[in-house]
């Protein structure tokens, strides 16, 4: 029995490790099924990113093979040249000097009793700037009446005492002595008339004197003495500055001329060389420092009678309207003077001009819609347009809008403009 325990044993062991090793050999084979299985995903993989590129690399293709649409030509606005009478320019800087200039001084001694105006104010001829204390004049001129009563007194008993004298007999009653001394008499008591006279006619001058009024009209500038302060007056240098005044309208514009100019100026004069002007009556226009433009129109008033040995220049004047009171005496300004006889020019903005280094040009458009650089030369700007002294033709039609996106030798779609826009044409940011 125990042998028959012995030998069975084995045996179910044997029974039971069969299935063991079994499924140890399927699992030993797993590897080698699956292997087979790994490529044949990659290569899927393969072909679909293939099968995606390949028409995007097609299409690339003929997109590149296809020619592409050129753009339409940029458009810009073309003028003719605006055509004018201009005439060669000069310019000038100068200062305004008042026509009269005036300060007020006292004529007399005393104490100020009283100031009539305001500081800076416009006042007009005789009008009260200033009062001195009257009283002592006053008294002066009582004292001199006095002094003249008294001696119209005398003079009147010299001439009764005289007329007297006349009709008696001289030799007889009166001696010849006796009837001149009356005769003396009379005449200093004329004299003595007479310098009374004119010491009440001093006294008067001197009480009026006191009222210090305006001479000219003008503007008045501030006071320089304040009331209750002692003036010194008289005729002499040291008398007291009490105020200033500058006439206003019209006012004048002192500048130098040089040499060279004064001469080709004498080209143009009118013959008139005896006048103040030297017969210089050539158009002068005025601007101050903040304006643009010479708006302001004047006449030649005087040139001087000698040209300065150091510097070569002779000294001239114009006359300007000043209604407003803004050109003030002592302002810079700018003067402009015909240099030569008016011509005709041709004019484009400034938006129409480029620059190539040292050359300036000005695109023009041909019959066939074609871009032209034409090089031409400037002159001064008149009116916010730029003269063209060479190589434009009145009827050429340039590019004064959109100069930037035209190329010279290239298309362009031209858009034409009246002569009032091309005049008014400022340059312009394009949005290209």
């Amino acid at each position: 029995m125990r042998r028959s325990r012995i030998m069975t044993a084995p045996a179910q062991s044997r029974r039971v490790t069969e299935p063991a090793n079994k499924s140890t050999q399927t699992m030993s084979l797993m590897p080698m099924l699956m292997m087979p299985l790994v490529p044949t995903m990659k290569s899927a993989r393969l072909l679909t990113i293939l099968l995606l590129v390949v028409p995007a690399l097609a299409a690339c293709g003929q997109s590149q093979s296809r020619p592409q649409a050129a753009p339409p030509p940029p458009q810009v606005t073309v003028a003719k040249p605006v055509s004018k009478m201009i005439s060669d320019q000069d310019e000038y800087v100068g200062r305004f000097v008042a026509v009269e200039s005036v300060e007020v001084r006292a004529r007399v001694p005393g104490y100020l009793e009283a100031i009539h105006f305001q500081d800076g104010q416009m006042v007009k001829a005789g009008d009260p700037l200033f009062t001195i204390d009257r009283r002592p004049f006053q008294i002066a001129l009582a004292q001199a009446q006095a002094s003249l009563a008294q001696a119209r007194a005398t003079l009147a008993f010299a001439e009764s005492d005289l007329a007297r004298a006349q009709g008696l007999a001289i030799g007889a009653v009166i001696t010849q002595q006796t009837f001149d001394q009356r005769t003396q008499a009379k005449r200093i008591a004329e004299a003595s008339v007479a310098a009374q006279q004119a010491a009440e006619r001093q006294a008067t001058l001197d009480l009026e004197f006191t009222e210090l009024r305006a001479p000219v009209s003008g503007r008045i500038g501030d006071r320089r003495v304040s009331v209750g302060n002692l003036v010194t007056g008289g005729t002499s240098g040291n008398t007291s500055l009490l105020a200033t005044i500058e006439s206003i309208d019209p006012i004048r514009f002192e500048f130098t001329l040089d040499e060279a100019s004064y001469l080709r100026y004498g080209h143009f004069t009118d013959g008139g060389a005896e006048a103040s002007n030297r017969g210089l009556t050539l158009p002068v226009k005025l601007k101050l420092l903040d304006e643009s433009t010479f708006s302001r129109e004047g006449k030649m008033d005087f040139v001087d009678n000698a040209i300065d040995r150091s510097s070569s220049t002779i000294r001239a004047r114009a006359v300007f309207a000043n209604p407003g009171g803004k050109l003030t005496p002592g302002m810079f300004a700018r003067v402009r003077m015909s240099a030569a006889p008016p011509r005709n020019e041709l004019l484009v903005p400034e938006a129409a001009i480029g620059v190539e280094q040292v050359r300036k040009f000005v695109l023009v458009v041909d019959a066939e819609n074609v871009a032209r650089p034409k090089y031409v030369s400037l002159g001064p700007v008149v009116d916010g347009l730029r003269v063209i002294t060479q190589g434009l033709t009145p009827d050429d039609n340039v590019i004064i809008n959109g100069l930037m996106r035209a190329r010279p030798g290239a298309k362009v779609t031209p858009q034409q403009s009246s002569t009032a826009s091309a005049s008014t044409a400022r340059p312009q940011i394009d949005a290209n």
